[in-house]
């Protein structure tokens, strides 16, 4: 079958196309044929070189395909099942511990830029009823980053208001989430025209954090001087302070993603005034994904797709996600 493999020490450049042998699965697997997978910035992290990962490492965190062959003792799948990869195959359920959060597909162990992969049945779910592989493929990592980060860690209830930062994959479904659960929704971006297509998506205020530098005072004026419920934070160090100025007292910040800065100054004794609670997210449980594809279903929601390369072209990909021009996730056709 064929592959993508990444050659060290990592860079677009050392991603070739290669052919690997399909395996029959054992006990307790299943085959899966992979349509699909997306695009992450911890799969940019891997294939970039900013992660070590082993020589000749097939990447991809996320994958969605059709089930190929069942092994002995699996009773949840079938052969024909549409199925979805879960990013942390050995986080079943429960509170995150370090064992259950090895394994990644794509760093710890080969991933999905693969036409045939062969794994454990736990590390898949079902995919949602009536989405395409690419539309499942987009779950895995973002889509669950921002449920857990809403849903599980802050609880959001409809009336709350929330702050999602940019208009990539986790914050497009913080977005989305948010709006199904009844919450009021203010969104930043640095492009006008893409915070009109956060309005289309139900985004009720919009803050153009380039025109509006401090763009937490202006949360604050939109919430009346209370200030947020929730913030999903993905920028990181570079972002924090104005995520801890625009939170109100006793409110929560899910700390998702280090866009802006992998370390910096942390204003703690704001954080310690507020009264508020900082948690870092990192995606989340196979049970917490079958929860989400439960309320993707029930609510009609749908992915936003920016674009879809063949797989082949993953390093274009890449290069695609590298300009900051997508809006809503980059796929990849396998």
């Amino acid at each position: 079958m064929k592959a993508i493999k990444l050659s060290k020490p990592g860079g677009l450049d050392k991603l070739a196309v290669a052919e690997v042998d399909a395996r029959d699965p054992g006990p307790g697997e299943i085959r899966v044929a992979v349509a699909a997978s997306s695009l992450n910035f911890h799969d940019y992290a891997v294939v970039s070189g900013m992660l070590n990962v082993a020589d000749g490492r097939i990447p991809m965190s996320d994958g969605a395909g059709r089930v190929e062959a069942v092994g002995e003792g699996v009773t949840e799948f079938s052969v024909g099942d549409q199925v979805v990869s879960c990013f942390f195959p050995l986080w079943q359920d429960g509170e995150p511990e370090l064992a259950k959060l090895i394994g990644v597909p794509g760093d710890h162990a080969d991933g999905f830029a693969a036409q045939t992969v062969t794994m454990p049945a736990r590390a898949f779910t079902r995919a949602p009823e009536g989405y395409s592989a690419a539309q499942a493929a987009t779950l895995t990592c973002a889509a669950l980053t921002a449920w857990r980060g809403l849903m599980v860690e802050a609880r959001i209830k409809p009336g709350d208001v929330v702050l999602t930062q940019g208009t990539g994959g986790v914050s497009i479904f913080a977005l989305q989430f948010a709006k199904a659960a009844g919450c009021r929704v203010i969104s930043t971006s640095s492009s006008n025209d893409k915070l009109e297509r956060l309005k289309s998506l139900g985004a009720d205020e919009l803050i153009n954090y380039k025109e509006t530098e401090n763009w937490a005072g202006r949360a604050l004026e939109l919430t009346g001087g209370r200030g947020v419920d929730v913030v999903v934070e993905i920028g990181g160090a570079g972002t924090l302070p104005q995520s801890i100025q625009a939170v109100r007292v006793g409110g929560h910040i899910s700390l998702i993603g280090v866009l802006a800065g992998f370390a910096g100054d942390v204003p703690t004794a704001a954080l310690f005034g507020k009264n508020a609670a900082l948690k870092g997210i990192t995606v989340g449980s196979r049970a917490q994904q079958l929860d989400m594809i439960a309320a993707i279903e029930a609510n009609g929601i749908e992915p936003v797709i920016d674009s879809t390369f063949p797989l082949e072209q993953i390093a274009d990909a890449f290069r695609h996600q590298e300009s900051q021009k997508h809006f809503g996730k980059i796929c990849l056709e396998i």
